[in-house]
């Protein structure tokens, strides 16, 4: 059977500079996700047109709208880049400028061409779940996303701070912190 060998990270993107290259349907795309589930990120797009549903978007965070065809000057200061233009020898181009940067790279609907994948998000307050299927097929992780919006209760995050409080009150080290936590939680997961 195949495994799924990716590491998952949570990456504070108010730290980090996100570049997009192209203003179409799957950059809109893109930019709605990373927006819904990072608000703060600094996000720069690249592209010669933007759709109208974009140029909204980008309001609404910090976003900046460059119109201009891509150049690698593009990446300079930027952490991560997501390659979503229709024009396959840009994205690959996009591709070979990150390598030789050493910047993290999605060339999107491309996997070969991939440093990452940008996976389904559940989100209830402090609590977040990304799903990966190893890009294999976003409908599942899609599904997976609302399987798991339904399941987690809405007032998980009143259980994350009671128990962020509660831990703070604990006496001893970081083990005996561990195993009064363990002890406290552990009904969560019986059956």
């Amino acid at each position: 059977m195949e495994r799924n060998n990716l590491y998952p990270i949570f990456l504070k993107t108010k730290n980090l500079n996100v570049l997009i290259v192209g203003g179409g349907f799957v950059a809109e795309e893109k930019l709605t996700f990373l927006l819904k589930s990072s608000p703060d990120a600094n996000v720069t797009m690249v592209s010669p047109m933007y759709r109208e549903g974009t140029i909204e978007l980008a309001k609404s965070g910090n976003v900046t709208l460059v119109t201009d065809s891509y150049n690698k000057k593009y990446l300079l200061a930027k952490h991560i880049v997501v390659a979503t233009t229709d024009i396959p020898e840009v994205n690959v181009q996009v591709w070979k400028d990150c390598r030789a940067e050493a910047k993290l790279v999605n060339v999107a609907d491309n996997p070969p061409y991939c440093d990452f994948y940008m996976g389904g998000i559940v989100t209830k307050g402090n609590v977040k779940v990304a799903i990966s299927t190893n890009g294999k097929s976003p409908t599942t992780a899609k599904r997976l996303r609302q399987f798991f919006e339904e399941v987690i209760p809405d007032n998980i995050d009143d259980l994350v701070q009671n128990l962020n409080k509660y831990r703070k009150t604990l006496k001893g080290g970081f083990e005996d912190k561990v195993e009064k936590l363990n002890e406290f939680t552990k009904s969560l997961v019986e059956k």
